[in-house]
């Protein structure tokens, strides 16, 4: 009689784990669609065949005079995209169908740009740009200029087609390194249509916008509903030194929350 228990524990715990073999690997291995970081999108380009591509998932692209390629990761270990244009030509990864709660969203990725543009005179670059269809304005978080005045390539918040017109705001104290990879994040704000921007984790203070302060004419800079995040590579002006560039991306996430430099896409 004492050993009636023992008995039906052992067979309690038999068929606890019968059900949970039959259920599919997949139904506990797939993520939930918001999780961890109340995710909106993510890749890290991992699951993805080598060689070209131009959709997988929940993203999609866009190229002109550029390719979009699943290369072996440069730092030995799994794989990451290589963005390569020509000219003034644009390559994008486009993440369409957002919709960001309280139109604020956290985005991180990880880039390395082979090199910057250094002619002609301010030459402008674009790494992010946000949109939505019911305002034209396009914000352009991530991004930067050739300032020839001050021998270098600097980051820059910048917007375009608003009614604040077509504006990087650049600052030399935003550096723009070519040859290194560096973790990039920037956080659009709908209370205040402020961008923020951080560079391996460290706020980048200078480069901030808001509705009132930023770059542009003296109307108010507002965010359209965002629904379209574009990363990626684009040049504007044409016959620029170097001729073709090169950019490699990976750990892309879109969340509601901040995700930060530390945390991998795995």
């Amino acid at each position: 009689m004492a050993f009636a228990p023992l008995r039906k524990t052992a067979a309690a715990l038999s068929a606890a784990a019968a059900i949970l073999l039959a259920i599919p690997p997949t139904a506990s291995a797939a993520p939930t669609p918001h999780s961890p970081y109340g995710t909106l999108a993510r890749e890290n380009f991992d699951h993805l065949p080598l060689g070209p591509v131009t959709s997988s998932g929940n993203w999609t692209t866009d190229t002109s005079d550029g390719t979009l390629t699943v290369a072996p990761s440069t730092t030995g270990h799994g794989r990451e995209l290589r963005i390569r244009t020509e000219g003034n030509g644009h390559a994008f990864l486009v993440f369409p169908d957002l919709a960001p709660p309280g139109n604020s969203y956290w985005a991180r990725l990880r880039l390395r740009v082979a090199d910057f543009p250094t002619a002609p005179d301010w030459a402008h670059w674009t790494i992010a740009e946000a949109s939505g269809s019911d305002a034209p304005t396009l914000v352009r978080p991530l991004g930067g200029q050739y300032a020839p005045t001050d021998k270098g390539n600097f980051w820059g918040v910048g917007s375009d087609l608003g009614l604040t017109g077509d504006w990087t705001s650049w600052k030399t104290s935003a550096p723009a390194k070519a040859g290194k990879w560096q973790c990039a994040e920037f956080h659009l704000d709908a209370t205040d249509n402020r961008v923020t921007v951080y560079l391996n984790g460290v706020e980048q203070s200078d480069l901030t916008v808001s509705t009132k302060n930023h770059g542009g004419t003296a109307d108010d800079f507002t965010f359209p509903t965002f629904d379209k995040l574009k990363l990626g590579w684009q040049l504007y002006q044409a016959d620029p030194s170097p001729s073709s560039y090169d950019v490699r991306v990976d750990d892309v996430a879109v969340s509601g929350r901040r995700v930060g430099c530390g945390a991998g896409d795995s």
